[in-house]
Protein backbone atom coordinates (compact mmCIF):
# COMPACT_ATOMS: atom_id res chain seq x y z
CA UNK A 1 0.00 0.00 0.00
CA UNK A 2 2.90 2.37 0.68
CA UNK A 3 4.04 1.95 -2.92
CA UNK A 4 0.56 2.72 -4.26
CA UNK A 5 0.04 5.77 -2.03
CA UNK A 6 3.57 7.23 -2.06
CA UNK A 7 2.81 9.78 -4.81
CA UNK A 8 -0.37 11.20 -3.28
CA UNK A 9 0.83 11.40 0.33
CA UNK A 10 3.49 14.07 -0.16
CA UNK A 11 5.51 15.40 2.77
CA UNK A 12 2.52 15.57 5.10
CA UNK A 13 -0.04 12.81 4.99
CA UNK A 14 -3.28 14.64 4.13
CA UNK A 15 -4.90 11.61 2.56
CA UNK A 16 -7.00 9.23 4.61
CA UNK A 17 -6.84 5.60 3.58
CA UNK A 18 -8.79 2.65 4.95
CA UNK A 19 -9.40 -0.49 2.90
CA UNK A 20 -11.08 0.79 -0.27
CA UNK A 21 -12.13 4.15 1.22
CA UNK A 22 -9.86 7.04 0.28
CA UNK A 23 -10.13 10.73 1.16
CA UNK A 24 -7.93 13.12 -0.82
CA UNK A 25 -7.44 16.50 0.84
CA UNK A 26 -6.08 19.68 -0.70
CA UNK A 27 -6.50 23.42 -0.30
CA UNK A 28 -7.84 23.89 -3.84
CA UNK A 29 -9.91 22.03 -6.40
CA UNK A 30 -6.90 22.19 -8.73
CA UNK A 31 -4.91 20.26 -6.13
CA UNK A 32 -7.72 17.74 -5.64
CA UNK A 33 -7.98 17.25 -9.42
CA UNK A 34 -4.22 16.69 -9.61
CA UNK A 35 -4.28 14.15 -6.76
CA UNK A 36 -7.33 12.41 -8.20
CA UNK A 37 -5.66 11.96 -11.60
CA UNK A 38 -2.45 10.79 -9.93
CA UNK A 39 -4.39 8.32 -7.77
CA UNK A 40 -6.23 6.98 -10.84
CA UNK A 41 -3.00 6.53 -12.83
CA UNK A 42 -1.21 4.89 -9.91
CA UNK A 43 -4.06 2.45 -9.28
CA UNK A 44 -4.32 1.55 -12.95
CA UNK A 45 -0.56 0.97 -13.19
CA UNK A 46 -0.92 -1.64 -10.42
CA UNK A 47 -3.91 -3.35 -12.06
CA UNK A 48 -6.59 -1.67 -9.95
CA UNK A 49 -9.36 0.70 -10.94
CA UNK A 50 -11.02 3.82 -9.58
CA UNK A 51 -14.82 3.72 -9.44
CA UNK A 52 -16.05 6.82 -11.22
CA UNK A 53 -19.61 6.06 -10.07
CA UNK A 54 -18.62 6.06 -6.38
CA UNK A 55 -16.22 9.00 -6.54
CA UNK A 56 -17.58 12.14 -4.86
CA UNK A 57 -16.16 15.33 -3.42
CA UNK A 58 -17.03 17.77 -0.69
CA UNK A 59 -15.79 21.37 -0.68
CA UNK A 60 -15.09 22.89 2.73
CA UNK A 61 -14.53 26.61 2.30
CA UNK A 62 -14.54 28.29 5.71
CA UNK A 63 -13.32 31.65 4.40
CA UNK A 64 -15.74 33.77 2.41
CA UNK A 65 -12.93 35.48 0.48
CA UNK A 66 -11.85 32.53 -1.69
CA UNK A 67 -13.42 32.43 -5.14
CA UNK A 68 -11.90 29.75 -7.32
CA UNK A 69 -12.99 27.09 -9.74
CA UNK A 70 -14.73 24.50 -7.57
CA UNK A 71 -15.19 21.79 -10.20
CA UNK A 72 -13.62 18.40 -9.72
CA UNK A 73 -13.47 16.04 -12.67
CA UNK A 74 -12.13 12.63 -13.52
CA UNK A 75 -11.22 11.94 -17.14
CA UNK A 76 -13.33 14.89 -18.26
CA UNK A 77 -16.44 13.77 -16.34
CA UNK A 78 -17.69 15.93 -13.50
CA UNK A 79 -17.46 14.36 -10.04
CA UNK A 80 -20.61 14.66 -7.89
CA UNK A 81 -20.41 17.28 -5.14
CA UNK A 82 -21.85 16.38 -1.71
CA UNK A 83 -22.59 18.36 1.44
CA UNK A 84 -21.84 15.37 3.71
CA UNK A 85 -20.09 12.05 3.45
CA UNK A 86 -19.51 9.07 5.69
CA UNK A 87 -15.98 7.95 6.49
CA UNK A 88 -15.34 5.09 8.92
CA UNK A 89 -18.78 5.45 10.50
CA UNK A 90 -18.68 9.22 11.00
CA UNK A 91 -20.62 11.78 9.00
CA UNK A 92 -18.47 14.72 7.89
CA UNK A 93 -20.15 17.97 6.86
CA UNK A 94 -18.87 20.78 4.68
CA UNK A 95 -20.12 23.44 7.12
CA UNK A 96 -17.96 22.14 10.02
CA UNK A 97 -21.04 21.14 12.05
CA UNK A 98 -21.72 17.78 13.72
CA UNK A 99 -25.52 17.54 13.66
CA UNK A 100 -25.60 14.99 10.78
CA UNK A 101 -23.07 12.80 12.59
CA UNK A 102 -25.05 12.96 15.85
CA UNK A 103 -28.32 12.22 14.02
CA UNK A 104 -26.70 9.28 12.21
CA UNK A 105 -25.34 7.80 15.45
CA UNK A 106 -28.70 8.19 17.25
CA UNK A 107 -30.58 6.50 14.39
CA UNK A 108 -28.04 3.67 14.28
CA UNK A 109 -28.45 3.04 18.03
CA UNK A 110 -32.26 3.12 17.78
CA UNK A 111 -32.04 0.53 15.02
CA UNK A 112 -29.89 -1.68 17.23
CA UNK A 113 -32.34 -1.19 20.12
CA UNK A 114 -35.32 -2.15 17.91
CA UNK A 115 -33.49 -5.28 16.77
CA UNK A 116 -32.72 -6.25 20.36
CA UNK A 117 -36.12 -5.35 21.85
CA UNK A 118 -37.91 -8.07 19.89
CA UNK A 119 -35.74 -10.65 21.62
CA UNK A 120 -35.98 -8.94 25.02
CA UNK A 121 -39.80 -8.99 25.01
CA UNK A 122 -40.16 -12.58 23.79
CA UNK A 123 -41.02 -14.81 26.77
CA UNK A 124 -39.94 -17.91 24.84
CA UNK A 125 -36.30 -16.74 24.62
CA UNK A 126 -34.17 -17.82 27.64
CA UNK A 127 -32.65 -15.03 29.78
CA UNK A 128 -29.10 -16.21 29.03
CA UNK A 129 -29.70 -15.87 25.29
CA UNK A 130 -31.17 -12.38 25.78
CA UNK A 131 -28.05 -11.20 27.64
CA UNK A 132 -25.81 -12.68 24.95
CA UNK A 133 -27.86 -11.02 22.21
CA UNK A 134 -27.67 -7.61 23.88
CA UNK A 135 -23.92 -7.91 24.38
CA UNK A 136 -23.47 -8.70 20.68
CA UNK A 137 -25.76 -5.89 19.49
CA UNK A 138 -24.01 -3.17 21.47
CA UNK A 139 -20.42 -4.40 21.28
Amino acid sequence: MDEVTRDIQGDISWCLLFADDVVLVDESSVGVNRKLQLWRRTLESKGFGLSRRKTEYMMCDFSATRHEDRDVSLDGQMVAQKDTFRYLGSMLQKDDEIDEDVRHKILARWLKWRQASGILCDRRVPQKLKVSSIEQQFA
